[in-house]
Protein backbone atom coordinates (compact mmCIF):
# COMPACT_ATOMS: atom_id res chain seq x y z
CA UNK A 1 0.00 0.00 0.00
CA UNK A 2 2.87 2.37 0.90
CA UNK A 3 4.53 2.04 -2.51
CA UNK A 4 1.34 2.49 -4.48
CA UNK A 5 0.48 5.67 -2.55
CA UNK A 6 3.94 7.19 -3.04
CA UNK A 7 4.09 6.59 -6.79
CA UNK A 8 1.36 9.09 -7.87
CA UNK A 9 3.15 11.85 -5.92
CA UNK A 10 6.26 11.66 -8.05
CA UNK A 11 4.78 10.40 -11.34
CA UNK A 12 4.53 13.86 -12.95
CA UNK A 13 8.08 14.76 -11.92
CA UNK A 14 9.37 11.49 -13.41
CA UNK A 15 7.47 12.14 -16.63
CA UNK A 16 9.00 15.62 -16.86
CA UNK A 17 12.46 14.20 -16.29
CA UNK A 18 12.01 11.58 -19.01
CA UNK A 19 10.65 14.23 -21.38
CA UNK A 20 13.82 16.28 -20.81
CA UNK A 21 15.96 13.29 -21.72
CA UNK A 22 13.86 12.50 -24.80
CA UNK A 23 13.89 16.12 -25.91
CA UNK A 24 17.65 16.36 -25.53
CA UNK A 25 17.98 13.24 -27.63
CA UNK A 26 15.69 14.72 -30.28
CA UNK A 27 17.83 17.87 -30.50
CA UNK A 28 20.90 15.70 -31.06
CA UNK A 29 19.07 13.60 -33.68
CA UNK A 30 17.87 16.71 -35.53
CA UNK A 31 21.38 18.14 -35.58
CA UNK A 32 22.86 14.87 -36.85
CA UNK A 33 20.07 14.52 -39.41
CA UNK A 34 20.74 18.02 -40.73
CA UNK A 35 24.47 17.30 -40.98
CA UNK A 36 23.74 14.03 -42.76
CA UNK A 37 21.47 15.74 -45.28
CA UNK A 38 24.14 18.33 -46.00
CA UNK A 39 26.72 15.56 -46.40
CA UNK A 40 24.42 13.56 -48.70
CA UNK A 41 23.93 16.62 -50.88
CA UNK A 42 27.69 17.00 -51.22
CA UNK A 43 28.03 20.12 -49.11
CA UNK A 44 31.15 18.82 -47.34
CA UNK A 45 32.98 18.00 -50.55
CA UNK A 46 35.32 20.38 -52.33
CA UNK A 47 32.93 22.10 -54.71
CA UNK A 48 33.39 25.69 -55.83
CA UNK A 49 29.68 26.22 -56.47
CA UNK A 50 28.77 25.14 -52.96
CA UNK A 51 31.58 27.20 -51.45
CA UNK A 52 30.19 30.24 -53.17
CA UNK A 53 26.82 29.48 -51.60
CA UNK A 54 28.31 29.85 -48.13
CA UNK A 55 31.28 32.17 -48.55
CA UNK A 56 30.46 34.20 -51.65
CA UNK A 57 29.24 37.78 -51.68
CA UNK A 58 25.75 36.75 -52.80
CA UNK A 59 24.89 34.81 -49.69
CA UNK A 60 21.11 35.25 -49.99
CA UNK A 61 20.76 32.73 -52.79
CA UNK A 62 22.78 31.83 -55.83
CA UNK A 63 21.99 29.63 -58.79
CA UNK A 64 18.37 29.43 -57.65
CA UNK A 65 18.97 27.90 -54.18
CA UNK A 66 18.06 29.95 -51.12
CA UNK A 67 20.70 29.04 -48.54
CA UNK A 68 19.67 31.78 -46.12
CA UNK A 69 16.04 30.65 -46.07
CA UNK A 70 17.08 27.06 -45.37
CA UNK A 71 19.44 28.20 -42.63
CA UNK A 72 16.62 30.27 -41.10
CA UNK A 73 14.28 27.29 -41.23
CA UNK A 74 16.74 24.99 -39.42
CA UNK A 75 17.38 27.74 -36.88
CA UNK A 76 13.64 28.12 -36.40
CA UNK A 77 13.26 24.40 -35.69
CA UNK A 78 16.11 24.38 -33.18
CA UNK A 79 14.73 27.47 -31.43
CA UNK A 80 11.34 25.79 -31.10
CA UNK A 81 12.89 22.67 -29.59
CA UNK A 82 15.12 24.65 -27.24
CA UNK A 83 12.10 26.69 -26.15
CA UNK A 84 10.19 23.50 -25.44
CA UNK A 85 13.12 22.11 -23.46
CA UNK A 86 13.37 25.31 -21.40
CA UNK A 87 9.65 25.18 -20.68
CA UNK A 88 9.87 21.57 -19.52
CA UNK A 89 12.90 22.31 -17.33
CA UNK A 90 11.10 25.19 -15.66
CA UNK A 91 8.05 22.98 -15.13
CA UNK A 92 10.21 20.30 -13.45
CA UNK A 93 11.91 22.92 -11.25
CA UNK A 94 8.53 24.30 -10.26
CA UNK A 95 7.35 20.80 -9.37
CA UNK A 96 10.46 20.27 -7.22
CA UNK A 97 9.74 23.49 -5.33
CA UNK A 98 6.12 22.52 -4.76
CA UNK A 99 6.53 18.84 -3.88
CA UNK A 100 4.07 18.99 -1.04
CA UNK A 101 1.41 20.74 -3.10
CA UNK A 102 1.86 18.28 -5.99
CA UNK A 103 1.69 15.33 -3.62
CA UNK A 104 -1.64 16.52 -2.23
CA UNK A 105 -3.11 17.57 -5.58
CA UNK A 106 -5.45 15.30 -7.49
CA UNK A 107 -4.32 15.50 -11.13
CA UNK A 108 -6.50 13.46 -13.46
CA UNK A 109 -5.44 11.52 -16.54
CA UNK A 110 -7.34 14.06 -18.63
CA UNK A 111 -5.14 16.86 -17.25
CA UNK A 112 -2.02 14.82 -18.06
CA UNK A 113 -3.32 14.23 -21.61
CA UNK A 114 -4.13 17.90 -22.16
CA UNK A 115 -0.72 19.00 -20.88
CA UNK A 116 1.14 16.57 -23.12
CA UNK A 117 -0.91 17.45 -26.21
CA UNK A 118 -0.69 21.24 -25.84
CA UNK A 119 2.73 21.76 -24.26
CA UNK A 120 4.75 18.87 -25.70
CA UNK A 121 3.25 17.03 -28.66
CA UNK A 122 2.04 20.05 -30.64
CA UNK A 123 5.34 22.01 -30.45
CA UNK A 124 7.29 18.86 -31.34
CA UNK A 125 4.96 18.19 -34.28
CA UNK A 126 5.31 21.76 -35.59
CA UNK A 127 9.10 21.54 -35.34
CA UNK A 128 9.05 18.16 -37.05
CA UNK A 129 6.90 19.43 -39.94
CA UNK A 130 9.05 22.54 -40.37
CA UNK A 131 12.17 20.37 -40.58
CA UNK A 132 10.64 17.92 -43.06
CA UNK A 133 9.60 20.77 -45.35
CA UNK A 134 13.20 21.86 -45.91
CA UNK A 135 14.17 21.24 -49.51
CA UNK A 136 17.77 20.74 -50.47
CA UNK A 137 18.87 21.61 -54.00
CA UNK A 138 18.56 18.99 -56.68
CA UNK A 139 21.51 18.29 -58.95
CA UNK A 140 20.71 18.73 -62.61
CA UNK A 141 22.85 16.90 -65.10
CA UNK A 142 25.88 14.70 -64.44
CA UNK A 143 29.01 15.18 -62.36
CA UNK A 144 29.80 18.58 -60.97
CA UNK A 145 26.33 19.93 -61.82
CA UNK A 146 24.72 23.16 -60.82
CA UNK A 147 22.63 22.85 -57.68
CA UNK A 148 19.15 24.24 -58.27
CA UNK A 149 16.08 24.75 -56.12
CA UNK A 150 12.98 26.86 -56.49
CA UNK A 151 13.42 30.33 -54.95
CA UNK A 152 11.50 31.14 -51.74
CA UNK A 153 10.47 27.51 -51.17
CA UNK A 154 12.21 27.35 -47.78
CA UNK A 155 10.95 30.76 -46.71
CA UNK A 156 7.38 29.78 -45.84
CA UNK A 157 5.98 27.20 -43.43
CA UNK A 158 2.31 27.17 -44.49
CA UNK A 159 1.94 24.25 -46.89
CA UNK A 160 -0.55 26.00 -49.20
CA UNK A 161 2.00 28.74 -50.01
CA UNK A 162 4.67 26.15 -50.71
CA UNK A 163 2.35 24.18 -52.99
CA UNK A 164 1.35 27.34 -54.83
CA UNK A 165 4.85 28.63 -55.60
CA UNK A 166 6.20 25.19 -56.55
CA UNK A 167 6.33 24.95 -60.38
CA UNK A 168 3.69 22.61 -61.84
CA UNK A 169 5.15 20.20 -64.37
CA UNK A 170 3.04 19.22 -67.38
CA UNK A 171 1.33 15.87 -66.87
CA UNK A 172 2.36 14.35 -70.19
CA UNK A 173 5.98 15.45 -69.83
CA UNK A 174 5.83 17.58 -72.96
CA UNK A 175 6.03 21.27 -73.74
CA UNK A 176 2.64 22.96 -73.22
CA UNK A 177 0.86 25.48 -75.45
CA UNK A 178 2.93 28.26 -73.86
CA UNK A 179 6.16 26.57 -74.91
CA UNK A 180 7.25 25.68 -71.36
CA UNK A 181 7.71 22.43 -69.44
CA UNK A 182 6.31 23.91 -66.22
CA UNK A 183 3.83 26.54 -65.09
CA UNK A 184 5.26 29.01 -62.58
CA UNK A 185 2.83 30.61 -60.13
CA UNK A 186 4.13 33.97 -59.00
CA UNK A 187 3.86 36.10 -55.88
CA UNK A 188 5.14 39.61 -55.21
CA UNK A 189 8.71 39.82 -53.91
CA UNK A 190 7.56 41.84 -50.89
CA UNK A 191 5.57 38.81 -49.69
CA UNK A 192 8.81 37.69 -48.02
CA UNK A 193 8.78 40.88 -45.93
CA UNK A 194 5.16 40.21 -44.91
CA UNK A 195 5.59 36.52 -44.18
CA UNK A 196 3.40 36.55 -41.07
CA UNK A 197 0.47 38.29 -42.80
CA UNK A 198 0.74 36.10 -45.93
CA UNK A 199 0.80 32.89 -43.87
CA UNK A 200 -2.27 34.13 -42.00
CA UNK A 201 -3.98 34.81 -45.33
CA UNK A 202 -3.11 31.34 -46.69
CA UNK A 203 -3.99 29.43 -43.50
CA UNK A 204 -7.40 27.90 -44.30
CA UNK A 205 -9.14 24.57 -44.83
CA UNK A 206 -9.15 23.53 -48.49
CA UNK A 207 -12.65 23.52 -49.95
CA UNK A 208 -14.22 25.32 -46.99
CA UNK A 209 -15.31 28.95 -46.80
CA UNK A 210 -12.58 31.57 -46.86
CA UNK A 211 -12.28 33.96 -43.95
CA UNK A 212 -13.81 37.41 -44.48
CA UNK A 213 -10.35 38.88 -44.92
CA UNK A 214 -10.37 40.83 -48.19
CA UNK A 215 -8.95 43.78 -46.22
CA UNK A 216 -5.91 41.65 -45.27
CA UNK A 217 -5.49 40.74 -48.95
CA UNK A 218 -5.65 44.41 -49.94
CA UNK A 219 -3.13 45.31 -47.22
CA UNK A 220 -0.74 42.71 -48.63
CA UNK A 221 -1.22 44.02 -52.17
CA UNK A 222 -0.70 47.65 -51.21
CA UNK A 223 2.52 46.74 -49.40
CA UNK A 224 4.01 45.02 -52.44
CA UNK A 225 2.85 41.42 -51.92
CA UNK A 226 1.28 41.58 -55.33
CA UNK A 227 0.31 39.40 -57.09
CA UNK A 228 -1.18 37.39 -54.27
CA UNK A 229 -1.30 33.59 -54.47
CA UNK A 230 -4.57 31.99 -55.45
CA UNK A 231 -6.55 30.27 -52.70
CA UNK A 232 -8.50 27.00 -52.69
CA UNK A 233 -11.37 28.11 -50.50
CA UNK A 234 -14.87 29.40 -51.26
CA UNK A 235 -15.28 33.15 -51.23
CA UNK A 236 -18.00 34.62 -49.08
CA UNK A 237 -20.89 36.75 -50.32
CA UNK A 238 -23.56 38.73 -48.56
CA UNK A 239 -26.16 36.48 -46.93
CA UNK A 240 -28.90 38.78 -48.27
CA UNK A 241 -27.59 39.04 -51.85
CA UNK A 242 -30.27 40.27 -54.30
CA UNK A 243 -30.47 40.30 -58.07
CA UNK A 244 -28.72 43.42 -59.47
CA UNK A 245 -30.79 46.10 -61.12
CA UNK A 246 -31.34 45.94 -64.92
CA UNK A 247 -28.53 47.56 -66.92
CA UNK A 248 -30.42 50.69 -67.97
CA UNK A 249 -31.48 51.28 -64.37
CA UNK A 250 -28.23 50.31 -62.62
CA UNK A 251 -26.00 52.92 -64.30
CA UNK A 252 -27.39 55.86 -62.30
CA UNK A 253 -28.98 54.20 -59.31
CA UNK A 254 -27.22 53.50 -56.02
CA UNK A 255 -26.88 49.70 -55.69
CA UNK A 256 -28.81 47.60 -53.19
CA UNK A 257 -26.79 47.72 -49.95
CA UNK A 258 -27.66 44.08 -49.23
CA UNK A 259 -25.26 43.05 -52.01
CA UNK A 260 -22.18 44.34 -50.18
CA UNK A 261 -20.28 42.73 -47.30
CA UNK A 262 -19.94 45.67 -44.90
CA UNK A 263 -18.06 43.94 -42.07
CA UNK A 264 -14.68 45.53 -42.86
CA UNK A 265 -15.95 49.05 -43.53
CA UNK A 266 -16.68 51.81 -41.09
CA UNK A 267 -20.11 52.31 -42.68
CA UNK A 268 -22.80 49.63 -42.87
CA UNK A 269 -24.88 51.01 -45.75
CA UNK A 270 -24.64 53.35 -48.75
CA UNK A 271 -26.49 56.16 -47.00
CA UNK A 272 -23.68 56.33 -44.43
CA UNK A 273 -21.17 57.02 -47.25
CA UNK A 274 -22.60 60.47 -47.91
CA UNK A 275 -20.04 63.28 -48.15
CA UNK A 276 -21.96 65.04 -45.37
CA UNK A 277 -21.08 62.27 -42.90
CA UNK A 278 -17.68 63.00 -41.25
CA UNK A 279 -17.48 59.36 -40.10
CA UNK A 280 -17.91 57.84 -43.54
CA UNK A 281 -14.51 56.07 -43.34
CA UNK A 282 -12.88 57.31 -46.57
CA UNK A 283 -11.38 60.56 -47.87
CA UNK A 284 -10.77 60.01 -51.60
CA UNK A 285 -13.59 60.79 -54.02
CA UNK A 286 -16.01 62.19 -51.45
CA UNK A 287 -19.45 62.45 -53.00
CA UNK A 288 -18.83 59.55 -55.39
CA UNK A 289 -21.79 57.67 -53.89
CA UNK A 290 -24.22 60.54 -54.55
CA UNK A 291 -25.56 59.77 -58.02
CA UNK A 292 -27.28 63.10 -58.61
CA UNK A 293 -23.93 64.88 -58.28
CA UNK A 294 -22.14 62.21 -60.31
CA UNK A 295 -24.46 62.76 -63.28
CA UNK A 296 -23.06 66.27 -63.76
CA UNK A 297 -19.43 65.24 -64.18
CA UNK A 298 -17.86 65.78 -67.64
CA UNK A 299 -21.16 67.01 -69.14
CA UNK A 300 -21.91 70.26 -67.28
CA UNK A 301 -20.11 73.46 -68.31
CA UNK A 302 -17.54 74.85 -65.87
CA UNK A 303 -15.68 78.11 -65.62
CA UNK A 304 -12.42 76.36 -64.76
CA UNK A 305 -10.03 75.86 -67.71
CA UNK A 306 -9.03 72.44 -66.29
CA UNK A 307 -12.55 70.98 -66.62
CA UNK A 308 -12.76 69.32 -70.04
CA UNK A 309 -16.14 68.16 -71.40
CA UNK A 310 -16.35 64.56 -72.53
CA UNK A 311 -18.01 65.52 -75.81
CA UNK A 312 -15.20 67.96 -76.64
CA UNK A 313 -12.57 65.32 -76.00
CA UNK A 314 -14.24 62.67 -78.16
CA UNK A 315 -14.82 65.19 -80.97
CA UNK A 316 -11.05 65.29 -81.48
CA UNK A 317 -11.09 61.62 -82.54
CA UNK A 318 -14.61 61.04 -83.89
CA UNK A 319 -15.48 57.35 -84.00
CA UNK A 320 -11.99 56.24 -83.00
CA UNK A 321 -12.41 55.94 -79.21
CA UNK A 322 -13.91 52.49 -78.55
CA UNK A 323 -12.13 51.06 -75.47
CA UNK A 324 -10.20 52.67 -72.65
CA UNK A 325 -8.97 52.65 -69.09
CA UNK A 326 -10.06 54.93 -66.26
CA UNK A 327 -7.19 54.97 -63.76
CA UNK A 328 -8.28 56.46 -60.46
CA UNK A 329 -10.56 56.14 -57.44
CA UNK A 330 -14.29 56.29 -58.01
CA UNK A 331 -17.55 54.45 -58.47
CA UNK A 332 -17.40 54.08 -62.27
CA UNK A 333 -19.16 57.30 -63.29
CA UNK A 334 -16.69 58.06 -66.10
CA UNK A 335 -17.28 54.57 -67.53
CA UNK A 336 -21.05 54.90 -67.10
CA UNK A 337 -21.19 58.20 -68.97
CA UNK A 338 -18.94 56.93 -71.79
CA UNK A 339 -21.08 53.83 -72.15
CA UNK A 340 -24.44 55.57 -72.05
CA UNK A 341 -23.76 58.51 -74.36
CA UNK A 342 -20.91 57.35 -76.59
CA UNK A 343 -21.04 53.51 -76.54
CA UNK A 344 -17.41 53.37 -75.36
CA UNK A 345 -16.24 50.49 -73.12
CA UNK A 346 -14.16 51.71 -70.19
CA UNK A 347 -12.42 49.54 -67.57
CA UNK A 348 -12.20 51.28 -64.18
CA UNK A 349 -9.41 50.57 -61.71
CA UNK A 350 -10.72 50.24 -58.18
CA UNK A 351 -9.40 49.67 -54.69
CA UNK A 352 -11.64 49.57 -51.64
CA UNK A 353 -9.96 52.43 -49.79
CA UNK A 354 -12.43 52.72 -46.91
CA UNK A 355 -15.53 52.20 -49.06
CA UNK A 356 -16.88 49.53 -51.48
CA UNK A 357 -15.69 51.18 -54.70
CA UNK A 358 -15.05 47.92 -56.56
CA UNK A 359 -18.41 46.37 -55.62
CA UNK A 360 -20.26 49.56 -56.57
CA UNK A 361 -18.69 49.65 -60.06
CA UNK A 362 -19.67 46.03 -60.68
CA UNK A 363 -23.21 46.49 -59.33
CA UNK A 364 -23.65 49.41 -61.74
CA UNK A 365 -23.01 46.95 -64.59
CA UNK A 366 -19.47 48.16 -65.32
CA UNK A 367 -16.04 46.47 -65.27
CA UNK A 368 -13.80 47.03 -62.21
CA UNK A 369 -10.09 46.20 -62.36
CA UNK A 370 -8.85 45.46 -58.84
CA UNK A 371 -5.28 46.67 -59.24
CA UNK A 372 -2.70 48.66 -57.30
CA UNK A 373 -0.01 51.09 -58.43
CA UNK A 374 2.47 48.24 -57.93
CA UNK A 375 1.22 46.23 -60.91
CA UNK A 376 2.17 46.21 -64.54
CA UNK A 377 -1.18 46.65 -66.26
CA UNK A 378 -2.55 43.34 -67.64
CA UNK A 379 -3.06 44.61 -71.20
CA UNK A 380 -1.03 43.97 -74.31
CA UNK A 381 0.98 46.67 -76.09
CA UNK A 382 -0.78 49.31 -78.22
CA UNK A 383 -4.34 48.21 -77.40
CA UNK A 384 -6.12 51.10 -75.61
CA UNK A 385 -7.75 54.02 -77.41
CA UNK A 386 -7.96 56.17 -74.28
CA UNK A 387 -6.42 56.38 -70.80
CA UNK A 388 -8.12 58.75 -68.37
CA UNK A 389 -6.85 59.50 -64.86
CA UNK A 390 -8.24 61.66 -62.10
CA UNK A 391 -8.20 61.93 -58.32
CA UNK A 392 -5.58 59.28 -57.65
CA UNK A 393 -2.08 60.14 -58.82
CA UNK A 394 -1.49 63.52 -57.30
CA UNK A 395 1.48 65.44 -55.90
CA UNK A 396 2.19 62.79 -53.26
CA UNK A 397 3.55 60.30 -55.79
CA UNK A 398 7.26 59.58 -56.07
CA UNK A 399 8.69 60.78 -59.39
CA UNK A 400 10.48 57.50 -60.09
CA UNK A 401 7.30 55.51 -59.46
CA UNK A 402 5.34 57.90 -61.65
CA UNK A 403 7.90 57.47 -64.42
CA UNK A 404 7.41 53.68 -64.43
CA UNK A 405 3.61 54.11 -64.43
CA UNK A 406 3.63 56.59 -67.32
CA UNK A 407 5.86 54.35 -69.41
CA UNK A 408 3.45 51.48 -68.75
CA UNK A 409 0.56 53.67 -69.91
CA UNK A 410 2.55 54.56 -73.02
CA UNK A 411 3.05 50.83 -73.63
CA UNK A 412 -0.66 49.98 -73.69
CA UNK A 413 -1.88 53.16 -75.44
CA UNK A 414 -2.09 52.69 -79.20
CA UNK A 415 -0.56 55.16 -81.67
CA UNK A 416 -3.09 57.95 -82.04
CA UNK A 417 -4.63 57.10 -78.66
CA UNK A 418 -5.45 59.82 -76.13
CA UNK A 419 -4.03 60.35 -72.65
CA UNK A 420 -6.44 62.47 -70.60
CA UNK A 421 -4.84 63.94 -67.45
CA UNK A 422 -7.89 65.20 -65.53
CA UNK A 423 -7.30 67.74 -62.74
CA UNK A 424 -3.98 66.42 -61.52
CA UNK A 425 -2.92 68.59 -58.60
CA UNK A 426 0.39 69.21 -56.90
CA UNK A 427 2.33 71.83 -55.00
CA UNK A 428 3.03 74.88 -57.14
CA UNK A 429 6.79 74.53 -56.69
CA UNK A 430 6.66 70.92 -58.01
CA UNK A 431 4.65 71.72 -61.13
CA UNK A 432 7.65 71.91 -63.48
CA UNK A 433 8.82 68.44 -62.42
CA UNK A 434 5.42 66.89 -63.10
CA UNK A 435 4.97 68.78 -66.36
CA UNK A 436 8.24 67.31 -67.57
CA UNK A 437 7.00 63.82 -66.64
CA UNK A 438 3.92 64.23 -68.84
CA UNK A 439 5.68 65.95 -71.74
CA UNK A 440 8.76 63.69 -72.00
CA UNK A 441 6.96 61.34 -74.43
CA UNK A 442 6.52 64.12 -77.00
CA UNK A 443 2.78 63.58 -77.31
CA UNK A 444 0.76 66.04 -79.36
CA UNK A 445 -1.01 68.59 -77.14
CA UNK A 446 -4.71 68.98 -77.94
CA UNK A 447 -5.72 70.61 -74.66
CA UNK A 448 -3.71 72.04 -71.79
CA UNK A 449 -4.89 73.95 -68.72
CA UNK A 450 -3.55 75.08 -65.34
CA UNK A 451 -5.71 76.52 -62.58
CA UNK A 452 -5.09 77.38 -58.90
CA UNK A 453 -6.46 74.92 -56.35
CA UNK A 454 -5.33 76.78 -53.26
CA UNK A 455 -2.63 79.25 -52.27
CA UNK A 456 0.13 76.66 -52.64
CA UNK A 457 -1.43 74.05 -54.98
CA UNK A 458 -2.45 74.02 -58.64
CA UNK A 459 -4.54 71.87 -60.98
CA UNK A 460 -3.18 70.58 -64.27
CA UNK A 461 -5.33 69.06 -67.02
CA UNK A 462 -4.07 67.89 -70.40
CA UNK A 463 -5.27 65.96 -73.43
CA UNK A 464 -2.33 64.39 -75.25
CA UNK A 465 -2.10 62.16 -78.33
CA UNK A 466 0.44 59.39 -78.65
CA UNK A 467 2.49 59.74 -81.85
CA UNK A 468 3.13 56.86 -84.29
CA UNK A 469 6.41 55.07 -83.69
CA UNK A 470 6.79 52.77 -86.67
CA UNK A 471 10.30 51.30 -86.63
Amino acid sequence: MGRSSCFPKFRLARIMGWLQIVLGGLVIIVSLSSLFRFYSAGFFMHNEDICRHFYGVKDAYEEGFDIRAMNDRIGEVLIRMESLQDKLEKTVQQLEKEKDVVAKSNISRLDYKKFLEVEVIKPLYNAHIALRQIRLPKAEGIGNSTMKEEPLINTFVIEEIRKYITPKENRVGKVNIYGTEKIYNTIGHACVLMKKELEEYMDYDIGSYCKDDWNLAQKLMLNGCDPLPRRRCLTRASKLYQKPYPINESLWKLPDGRNVRWSNYQCRNFECLSSKNPKRGYSKCTGCFEMEKEKLKWVANSSLPVDFLMSDVLRIKPGEIRIGLDYGVGTGTFAARMREQHNVTIISTALNLGAPFSETIALRGLVPLYATLNQRLPFFDNTMDLIHTTGFMDGWINLMLMDFILFDWDRILRPGGLLWIDKFFCNRKDLDDYMYMFLQFRYKKHKWGISPKSKDEVYLSALLEKPPRAI
